[in-house]
């Protein structure tokens, strides 16, 4: 493997954030996190802190050129895993929710990870043709389940809306060898996780997906613990 590759994680949380870093570390890729505590430095573990404010789209570009300067190249791995939600005001009003919550939700839900997967082209297109270039969208069953709680108002627009766009850029980027999956993990038959998410399961499949390992998965990567893609209908 290049001693050059780099990942970068939007949404470097305790659980699958941290997972991923520690997965993808340990196959040679060089890391970047991004979040709301980023210090600017390195960690104990060598990885680059980058502080992040995914509620604001413009400063999304600033991340990846931070990432440039240090390492030398720009990511070939990029990880979504930043998201959004805010409890409606009225806990039994679905359209409780003020625009202006919509709105924040929206920008870290759906904008930034656009403006992330635009950035992350622009690099790709500096990188050797041979190394793998993947964008993955940590999503939920949201895109294709009305879960009927008031609760997962923003959160489902967001990772409806952006399943989309990640389908339609798989789709149109594909024959240039750039890949963008929406990651859904799931229980065994189907159901949604929920809280239950495992971390350890994330940097594994996570990892598959970067090496483009399995050609046969689709930009809608449904999975399960220990199994890998498992298709649900």
């Amino acid at each position: 493997m290049s001693a050059n590759l780099v990942v970068l994680i939007l949404g470097a949380g305790p659980r699958i954030g941290a997972s991923v870093a520690e997965k993808f570390a340990s196959n040679g890729y060089k890391v970047a996190l991004a979040s709301r505590k980023g210090s600017g430095t390195k960690t104990a573990d060598g990885f680059l802190s980058l502080q992040a404010d995914f509620s604001k789209p413009e400063s999304i570009p600033a991340l990846f050129d931070a990432v440039m300067a240090e390492f030398h190249a720009a990511p070939s791995a990029v990880i979504y895993n930043a998201g959004a939600l805010t409890k409606p005001p009225d806990k039994e009003s679905v359209l409780s929710i003020s625009a202006e919550s919509v709105l924040s939700d929206l920008n870290v839900n759906t904008i930034s990870p656009y403006v992330a997967a635009q950035q992350s082209i622009r690099g790709w297109e500096t990188l050797p043709k041979e190394t793998k270039k993947t964008f993955i969208y940590t999503g939920n069953i949201l895109n294709v389940s009305i879960v009927p709680l008031p609760l997962f108002l923003d959160a489902g627009m967001g990772k409806s809306a952006s399943a989309f766009w990640i389908g339609l850029a798989d789709a149109m980027y594909a024959a240039q060898g750039f890949r963008f999956f929406y990651a859904d993990e799931r229980h065994g038959d189907g159901r949604n996780k929920g809280m239950e998410l495992d971390g350890a399961a994330h940097g594994e499949f996570y990892a598959q997906l970067a090496n483009h390992e399995r050609e046969n998965v689709p930009w809608h990567a449904t999975f399960v613990k220990d199994k890998g893609y498992v298709l649900f209908k």
